[in-house]
């Protein structure tokens, strides 16, 4: 058996991130792993529409680098997600309006352009808060915000992002299951077998003294594989909130992702 353990798939702490994502930067996680969005980055100089075009099959306006992982990368989806806020100057605001103060938001914060206009980020500990900002907004000006539908609303009187300084002490279920289904995902790209993924995600004793043809632990190793595979190849769609790819002739057309 390969010894598979200097690998950068094998150590679990290099995925700790991960449990701290929201959905839109997990989904960055699994679309920059698909082989052929790989592809469309190194090649993205040779012919300038044909990476637009790409980009816009992937769900973002311009494509991002995949060797930057969600903490560093600034992936310009598509509109349409809920959980960014669009903040505007407010025309008639009442006397107590909610005044934009960036350096009151909670989190680590980060300012970019994603290809349209200003997109705000702040981040802290198990929470993220996303807006996209109107042009002419300045710091200091009344604001009012607008949300699409399954978006909670901030409270009035508030910051917009007031809430960030909630943290959530352990990591969910569900936070776990992404940590363990990128790490599996990425042992599978790099030829890993199912026990040495399983041993990569539960060590070598959990492997040695539970590992059967029939027996729980091999199957929970290959639905996180099998996961993982579908998450990239398009599942990711669902947690950036993206319609699903048309069947058909389009897809025979786009072919990818």
């Amino acid at each position: 058996m390969v010894d598979r353990s200097a690998e950068p798939w094998y150590p679990t702490a290099a995925y700790l991130y991960v449990l701290h994502l929201d959905s839109l930067a997990l989904a960055w996680e699994y679309l920059r792993r698909h082989p052929d969005y790989r592809l469309d980055w190194l090649r993205r100089h040779r012919r300038p529409q044909a990476a637009q075009d790409a980009a816009h099959c992937w769900g973002l306006r311009m494509l991002e680098d995949p060797a930057l992982d969600a903490r560093d990368a600034h992936p310009a989806w598509l509109p349409g997600h809920a959980a960014v806020v669009q903040l505007y100057p407010d025309a008639d605001p009442p006397p107590d309006a909610a005044a934009f103060a960036f350096w009151r938001i909670p989190g680590h914060k980060q300012l970019l352009h994603d290809g349209k206009g200003l997109a705000l980020i702040a981040r802290s500990p198990g929470r993220c808060a996303r807006f996209a900002l109107a042009p002419g907004l300045e710091d200091g000006m009344a604001v009012a915000y607008a949300h699409r539908g399954g978006a909670v609303a901030p409270a009035h009187g508030h910051l917009p992002s007031s809430d960030l300084a909630d943290t959530k002490p352990r990591p969910t279920l569900a936070a776990l299951l992404e940590l363990h289904t990128l790490q599996a995902l990425d042992a599978t790209l790099a030829g890993a077998s199912l026990r040495e993924v399983a041993e990569g995600l539960f060590g070598a004793d959990a492997v040695a003294a539970d590992w059967h043809a029939d027996g729980d632990l091999r199957a929970r190793v290959r639905r996180l594989v099998r996961r993982g595979d579908t998450l990239m190849r398009g599942g990711y769609r669902r947690l950036a909130q993206l319609p699903a790819l048309e069947k058909g002739r389009f897809a025979v057309e786009a072919k990818r992702p």
